[in-house]
């Protein structure tokens, strides 16, 4: 698989695969997400091709914010990661990761991190596989307020 760092003409093509993993968005917000990343110096995205072909894609950034189980900033953030399924299960995601582990490293980051859903099992099993350490299992939850009157 031939790797490369996205660059602004290539969102389209990492968000045609974006999309399959952020199903709630469309590929226009991805898009617009992608292009505000490649232009910044705080994340980068990769894209994993055959043959020509869009294959997979790896998101990473930066995290300045505290990360779950690090002790160090900033820290590396695999963001999402995808490959289509028939590319599956051949060592390319732990190319795309590779990658963005090198991006991370680069920019002085001494630790990389990430998360995945609890009930990803897939995503769980390529993470603990590709060296990470399970730090902390949470359920996050959310309350709607009540519209104040004032200020």
């Amino acid at each position: 698989m031939d790797i490369k760092k996205v660059e602004p003409g290539d969102c389209g093509e990492a968000a045609e695969l974006a999309v399959q993993l952020w199903k709630r968005n469309t590929k226009e917000e991805i898009v617009q997400e992608f292009l505000d990343i490649v232009q910044s110096d705080e994340g980068a995205i990769y894209l994993g091709t055959e043959d020509g072909r869009p294959v997979g894609f790896a998101q990473c950034q930066l995290r300045r914010d505290y990360v779950e189980g690090t002790r160090t900033s900033p820290v590396g953030y695999l963001e999402g990661i995808f490959l289509l399924r028939a590319y599956r299960g051949k060592g390319r995601a732990e190319q795309l990761l590779s990658a963005c582990e090198e991006w991370a490293a680069g920019k002085g980051c001494r630790e990389f991190a990430s998360d995945c859903e609890l009930s990803n099992e897939g995503s769980l099993k390529f993470h603990l596989k590709s060296g990470f350490q399970e730090a902390n299992r949470i359920i996050c939850f959310t309350k709607p307020l009540q519209e104040s009157g004032g200020e």
